[in-house]
């Protein structure tokens, strides 16, 4: 058996839609083409590097839709007019899709010696950050509000 059936799971659950559509994407995707890293560079910051050599900053395409950063390279350049003997650096197109956990925003992106380097942070709004609360005590005075006359 090569392929893990989840169907029974998800005709029960509702609400998991982006986790079904998670594992159908883990299980399609061509995880080959191109190479990539993720880093953890800080601790609310990540590096994802692509090695997208011959590809040009008007190449690539970033997206981010739904919690889903898709990365797409189209090469739009000139082919070589010379006879290739040997081709080693691949220059297919490609479209590489990026599950983002909630609160994950791209910081910025640049491409520099064949490498493509995109900046995530997790931006937590403030309702959702862990907040000290403070406790009264029952003996303390109840402040007077001064009354107009």
């Amino acid at each position: 058996m090569n392929a893990l059936n989840l169907t029974p799971l998800f005709r029960t659950a509702i609400g998991f839609d982006r986790l079904a559509r998670l594992a159908d994407t883990a299980a399609s995707a061509d995880t080959s083409y191109p190479p990539y890293n993720i880093e953890k560079t800080g601790d609310d910051s990540y590096r994802l590097t692509m090695a997208v050599a011959g590809f040009g900053p008007d190449d690539i395409e970033l997206t981010v839709k739904e919690n889903t950063l898709l990365v797409t390279g189209r090469m739009a350049g000139e082919q070589p007019k010379a006879e290739v003997l040997y081709r080693g650096i691949a220059g297919r197109a490609f479209e590489r899709r990026f599950a983002l956990a909630d609160h994950i925003v791209v910081d910025g992106a640049d491409l520099q010696h064949g490498l493509l380097h995109v900046n995530l942070k997790r931006v937590v709004p403030e309702a959702m950050k862990v907040r000290r609360i403070a406790i009264g005590s029952a003996q303390a005075q109840p402040a007077v509000v001064s009354q107009a006359a």
